[in-house]
């Protein structure tokens, strides 16, 4: 027989059992939509992590106070912190020739009001180079000024969605505001950047860190960004980092640096196997409809003793039932297979509808890999019911016994 009468012949045959059929399509649609639905939402994930932490800036080294290492005790916990950050351990850190920017953190939350309007709000205190650091943009106005950092200036940038809650469509810019039982002047208004790591940057304040310290009665900072000259630049930056500190902190290894590229890379091996975990569990359900296809296959093997008889009495070898079957085997799949990718595109085009932000694009390994599996699985199940039907005996299929 030729490839175009097999073809047809597993067609007609499908098309026989309608309800047979449906099911096998329906398993295997189940089963390969499922695989790609699921690693193309742990791909999002895990660049919906990487952006968040792109959105940071490029070249970035984040110092921690606490050393990066366990003490006993149950849980386990940071290791003792000898000594608070101070802002001028971030000021010495300037000398290295290998950072570009330097900007300490202090952050808290306090009440911001005008007139009558009043809201608890992160205050973020910092130097002009977070701007540089945290690649910021202006929607009006500018940055903290240049100047000594020590200097508890009065002045202020505001988030967008602060700037629409107090001013409205009014300018904020010259204007007062209460943060705490301090006044500050408005300088300029952060245009609209969204989340970056779980910190919405439309509803914070940003003033001087000499401010934000004075204004919680604290010198400890809580954190300080940096970013090296360039990405070659960020190991050597990070050893300076540790030998700065250490020698300012009397010989003691009492912070912790991590860098952006490792955190980066950390959490994408996380992504990456939560993805192949996910995709494999899924891939269960392709082994499932697989076994689908054997138990109706052997049940048709029976349905079709008269025909499997007629084609083996008129001189059809064993090999060629066995063609056959696997053929319609593998029709099947193929059909179900691309029914499920119908379904998985539908599935991701409405999650996409639903969370515009979250980053969904079908790797193009999981297409070929669901379909490949779907494929397979539907030949390795079939030869079971094509031998069947191959062994059948002629005269006693033809008298149905």
């Amino acid at each position: 027989m030729k490839i175009t009468d097999i073809i047809r012949f597993a067609f007609r045959a499908s098309i026989g059992y309608p309800t047979r059929t449906l099911l096998m399509l329906l398993a295997m649609a189940i089963g390969v939509g499922s695989v790609v639905i699921l690693s193309t939402l742990g791909d999002g994930a895990r660049n919906y992590v990487v952006g968040q932490f792109s959105s940071l800036g490029t070249n970035l080294l984040i110092v921690l106070p606490g050393r990066s290492e366990t003490v006993g005790g149950p849980p386990p916990l940071l290791g003792v912190t000898p000594r608070d950050l101070t802002l001028d351990d971030a000021m010495a850190l300037l000398r290295s020739s290998s950072i570009r920017y330097v900007a300490p953190i202090s952050m808290g939350a306090a009440p911001v009001s005008r007139g009558q309007l009043e809201r608890e709000v992160t205050i973020l205190g910092s130097t002009p180079h977070l701007f540089q650091i945290r690649q910021l943009s202006m929607a009006g106005g500018r940055f903290l000024p240049e100047g000594d950092a020590t200097r508890a200036a009065s002045v202020c940038v505001l988030g967008y969605k602060i700037k629409q809650e107090l001013f409205g469509n009014n300018s904020a810019l010259g204007e007062t505001v209460r943060i705490g039982d301090r006044r500050f002047r408005i300088v300029g208004v952060l245009a609209k950047k969204g989340q970056s790591i779980g910190l919405d940057m439309a509803d914070i304040v940003v003033i001087p860190v000499a401010s934000a310290q004075a204004l919680f009665n604290s010198a400890s900072l809580f954190r300080i960004m940096i970013e090296a000259n360039d990405r070659d630049a960020i190991s050597r930056a990070k050893n300076t980092v540790l030998k700065i500190i250490r020698e300012r902190h009397d010989g003691d290894d009492d912070v912790t640096v991590i860098s952006q590229d490792a955190i980066l890379a950390t959490f994408d091996r996380i992504f990456n196997a939560l993805t192949l975990t996910v995709t494999g569990i899924a891939a269960i359900s392709i082994a499932v409809a697989g076994i689908l296809i054997m138990n109706v296959m052997l049940i048709a093997v029976s349905q079709r003793r008269a025909e499997v008889g007629l084609l083996k009495a008129i001189g059809a070898p064993s090999g060629q039932i066995i063609v056959l079957f696997l053929a319609e085997s593998a029709i099947l799949s193929i059909i179900g297979a691309a029914l499920g990718l119908l379904l998985a595109a539908g599935v991701t085009w409405i999650v996409a509808r639903l969370y515009p932000d979250f980053p969904l694009a079908v790797p193009l390994w999981s297409l070929w890999a669901a379909v490949g599996v779907s494929v397979a699985t539907g030949l390795v199940f079939g030869v079971m019911p094509a031998m069947r039907a191959a062994r059948l005996d002629p005269v006693l299929s033809l008298s149905r016994r």
